[in-house]
């Protein structure tokens, strides 16, 4: 028996949803995705649907990595190896990481490029230090960073990188051959039928997880529970009615789905389904864009009712509450198939993410070759902080114009010009490529902008949203301003036989993720904080002096 559920808090919503939810019980649409059928979502999806959907049947298959994921667990707490570093982005990252919290168990996620960040997870004590690599095909630069300074680390302590390095990747892959090469402690190949961002009960999500210390038979457990519910065509189908209520709400203008947790115990659930949602729907021009907030009573979250969510769902211009509950292994699979459902209520594929390889090309051709804007003059010089505009021609030409009177050159004008682009019904994304630990602060900025603003303001830390919403921000709804936040390390380091730095790395993939939003007519604003601590504190300044 399952305890997930789906309530529609308001009877308007309800009603509009109800027919959405018959034709997905007509068209058979739960059980044949359960059956993996390709064709759900029309002729041009097709190939790829039909090498993505074995995550439908993982609480069953992933089964046999539970006594190979507690064997190595046991034989490396046998040599006093009890601390888990996982480099991975995206889904290699998100799902462990909301596993692990949830769980109370210690997991350090290594999903950024920050020179600092990296430096603090390497402070560590390596003696008890295992190293999960996790990447499909070992082509992500920033995971194959990870693996490299890593292992230099190893060495130069006098530790065998091969016996403290774990990886998980797809069959055949190039990570998989390198690994086997290389000698390297373990080789957990995934299925290959799914992809990243529905790979929680995967090995991916699994083995970081289980080594960590996290009850995976469980979460296994709990999916298996949900999935007869989650499989029937019915109208009680949670997962039918999630969709429909998603859909419902598009069809009305609030493409925007809010998410806050109301003490359901599951930590950091927001950060997962926002990349499972942004990178499924966010094409075409179209699509669902999540915005995590901070509890049911902050700024951009609206008409939710407490006493029945774990997870809440809420949003302006006519959007309803939702109300989730589940276990997290159920919940898990509820908003995969959910958002399966809303793809073929949208007309979309919920399978590909076009737009995110662009933000990528863009990284790597600074690093082969740095454009001028590298070393630019700023716009605006303001304390610690300098001021850079991008997306000055096309649709969003002009916008900056505030930026270059000389009565306005202020980090507060500059971000009142960028809210003031914002469309009507559109977004403001923070995006910090920052310190996740050390600068973790900024992220009141959040709530204070959407509060001062009314503005749907999201937030994400660089690179990693470069995996998540970052397929929305270009293949959405074209109705959002963007704010960077970079700062100057004082420290760098080195990758290991690469010609650049992580410091350049990160920089490389602000500005390459800046251009290709410029390039969509989309507004960007560029804070540099040439001293961080002084401008994270300038800047929130400035944000409650001038908004």
């Amino acid at each position: 028996m399952t305890d997930i559920s789906v309530t529609l808090v308001h009877s308007g919503l309800a009603a509009e949803a109800a027919p959405l939810v018959d034709k997905l019980v007509a068209d058979q649409f739960a059980s044949k995705l359960t059956a993996q059928d390709a064709t759900l979502w029309g002729p041009a999806a097709e190939p790829e649907a039909s090498i993505r959907l074995s995550w439908t049947t993982l609480h069953e298959t992933s089964r046999p990595l539970l006594a190979e994921i507690d064997a190595l667990r046991a034989e490396l707490h046998g040599e006093g190896v009890d601390r888990v570093v996982l480099a991975g982005m995206g889904g290699s990252s998100l799902a462990p990481e909301v596993i692990c919290a949830t769980a109370g168990v210690p997991l350090v996620v290594l999903d950024t490029t920050d020179p600092a960040q990296v430096a603090d997870a390497l402070a560590g004590d390596l003696e008890r230090t295992v190293l999960v690599v996790s990447s499909k095909s070992g082509g992500t630069v920033e995971t194959d960073s990870h693996r490299r300074v890593f292992e230099k680390a190893f060495q130069a302590n006098g530790i065998d990188p091969a016996r403290r390095i774990v990886v998980v990747t797809d069959p055949g892959s190039p990570l998989a051959k390198a690994s086997a090469e290389a000698g390297y402690r373990k080789v957990f190949l995934a299925d290959p039928h799914v992809g990243g961002r529905y790979s929680a009960l995967t090995a991916f999500g699994l083995v970081p997880s289980g080594l960590a210390g996290a009850d995976i038979a469980t979460l296994l457990d709990d999916a298996a529970s949900a999935a007869p519910a989650l499989s029937a065509d019915s109208a009680d189908n949670p997962a039918l009615v999630l969709a429909a209520a998603f859909s419902a709400a598009h069809a009305r203008g609030a493409e925007k789905v809010v998410i806050a947790d109301a003490g359901s115990g599951i930590k950091g659930f927001a950060d997962w389904a926002e990349q499972l949602i942004a990178e499924s729907t966010g094409k075409e021009g179209t699509g669902l864009l999540p915005v995590a907030v901070e509890g049911i009573d902050a700024p951009g979250f609206a008409d939710a009712r407490e006493d029945a969510t774990p997870v809440s769902i809420g949003g302006a211009a006519g959007a309803a509450a939702v109300a989730v509950a589940g276990s997290l292994g159920g919940q898990f699979l509820l908003w995969e198939y959910a958002t399966a459902a809303a793809g073929r209520l949208l007309g979309i594929n919920p399978f590909d993410q076009p737009d995110v390889e662009a933000a990528k090309k863009a990284a790597r051709a600074l690093l082969d070759a740095p454009a001028d804007e590298t070393t630019a003059a700023p716009a605006i010089s303001d304390g610690p902080i300098d001021v850079y505009a991008s997306g000055l021609t096309g649709e969003a030409a002009g916008w900056a114009d505030k930026l270059f009177a000389p009565e306005t050159e202020t980090v507060g004008a500059a971000l009142k010009a960028l809210i003031d682009a914002a469309p009507e019904h559109g977004y403001l994304s923070i995006q910090a490529y920052l310190d996740r630990n050390d600068d973790a602060s900024i992220a009141v900025l959040r709530k204070e902008i959407a509060r001062r603003t009314g503005l749907q303001t999201t937030f994400g830390w660089g690179p990693r949203f470069l995996h998540s919403t970052g397929q929305y921000h270009k293949g959405g709804h074209q109705n959002g301003v963007f704010l960077q936040i970079t700062g100057y390390s004082p420290e760098d380091l080195e990758v290991p036989d690469r010609p650049y730095t992580l410091g350049v790395l990160q920089k490389a993939q602000a500005l390459g993720d800046g251009q290709v939003l410029a390039e969509h007519g989309r507004p960007v604003l560029r804070l540099h904080l040439t001293d961080r601590a002084e401008g994270l504190v300038h800047l929130v300044k400035a944000v409650q002096d001038s908004l």
